[in-house]
């Protein structure tokens, strides 16, 4: 059966969100192509219409997640909220829905070239934005406050204990002039 132009769209953006949330949450490799379709209330056979691989769907999933949202016209970046809700616990306790540099970042290192590209490009777009943000359009600053808030919710992640990990968000905010 035959699926309109509309309902390809919507189905290869279920895909595109659910990969995105599923290699967030548990990685590229532990990601299967079934479990993807799956959560995306889809059949596995529809996937290869939609993707020309495994690959493929990393690296545009990865694409579309670090592509930054679109900021309303004429509005003042809020640097101190950003910093503030980007080292937030709640941030860190959600990696499926939270920042794909942090959450895939040590992975993407060992991907295949077309996913680092993504990568490549989304952290430009990051620090393109982080670079609007700060009271200097400095590429260098921009890019030591990516890596800090990067750095700091992969060590808060990464840790057992929940004291150190609200300490490293706390150190971190304050670091970067956040509340």
């Amino acid at each position: 059966m035959r699926v309109s132009r509309e309902q390809f769209q919507e189905n290869r953006r279920r895909i595109l969100e659910a990969a995105g949330r599923l290699f967030r949450e548990k990685g590229f490799s532990a990601v299967t192509v079934a479990e993807v379709m799956e959560a995306a209330g889809l059949t596995h056979g529809g996937f290869y219409g939609h993707f020309a691989s495994k690959e493929d769907l990393a690296a545009r999933a990865l694409a579309e997640s670090l592509t930054p949202a679109p900021r309303a016209e004429g509005t003042a970046p809020d640097l101190a909220g950003f910093v503030a809700a980007y080292l937030s616990a709640a941030h860190r306790d959600r990696p499926g829905t939270g920042c794909a540099l942090a959450a895939l970042g040590g992975e993407a290192a060992r991907q295949p070239a077309p996913v680092r590209r993504a990568f490549t490009e989304g952290l430009e777009a990051r620090l393109a934005r982080m670079q609007e943000a700060l009271p200097e359009d400095d590429r260098a600053a921009a890019l030591a406050a990516v890596s800090s808030l990067v750095g700091a919710l992969v060590l808060a992640r990464a840790v057992d204990d929940p004291a150190l990990s609200d300490e490293i968000l706390a150190a971190a905010r304050g670091a970067l002039g956040g509340p």
